[in-house]
């Protein structure tokens, strides 16, 4: 890690805790600061960082690019969901490209996705069941095509023998799952702090992961 991205790993940690602190007290206009402000920062140290491969470098900056697109999309007053799945699995399909780059064979990332696919498909089936009998059936398509390609994703994390990534993965999909069970099953009290926590932490695991 250079000084650079030392020091722009700090700014991202204290925009994610002022998001954190918007999130939970509704404080909107310390959201739409803080909120892209993270994602703005965790590009910069991609970006500064010293990584042990530059091509993953250069897909996984595009993935922060996109998922910080996602996060103007999603938190419009408008609904723009659709455009920020289709920025947030762009994102994901970049990162596949870029954890594929540096490890894990096509016989290692089928190991490490069956876990991943079982646990995708139920959650899959709880989330499409739900957006059915709210009748939205036009989501149905993009919805199974999100979870296949973050299952794709964190097999490859989990497959490139980088914790970091592996981590930073699991966490990302887990803040995607809270997204679609507040949004097509039920709100929860806990939801949407999990949700921002649970995502900055996770991008912040796999850029880091660019270190070994």
């Amino acid at each position: 890690m250079t000084a650079a991205a030392w020091a722009f790993l700090a700014l991202a940690g204290v925009l994610a805790i002022g998001d954190w602190v918007a999130v939970s007290r509704s404080a909107t206009p310390l959201e739409y600061v803080c909120k892209p402000g993270t994602l703005a920062a965790l590009v910069a140290v991609a970006v500064v960082l010293d990584p042990t491969n530059g091509d993953a470098r250069a897909w996984f900056v595009a993935a922060l690019v996109l998922s910080l697109l996602g996060d103007v999309f999603l938190m419009l007053p408008s609904d723009r969901f659709v455009a920020g799945l289709a920025s947030f699995l762009l994102a994901h399909l970049a990162y596949v490209v870029g954890l594929t780059r540096d490890g894990g064979s096509l016989g290692v990332i089928l190991i490490a996705s069956i876990p991943v696919v079982l646990v995708a498909a139920v959650l899959g089936a709880r989330f499409l069941r739900a957006a059915l009998a709210a009748g939205a059936r036009e989501l149905v398509g993009p919805l199974v095509t999100y979870m296949a390609v973050i299952a794709a994703m964190v097999s490859c994390a989990l497959a490139s023998g980088n914790a970091l990534a592996a981590a930073g993965a699991v966490l990302f999909m887990a803040s995607d799952a809270s997204i679609a069970e507040t949004r097509f099953v039920r709100p929860r009290n806990w939801g949407p702090l999990f949700i921002i926590i649970t995502y900055h932490l996770g991008q912040a695991g796999l850029t880091l992961s660019l270190v070994r």
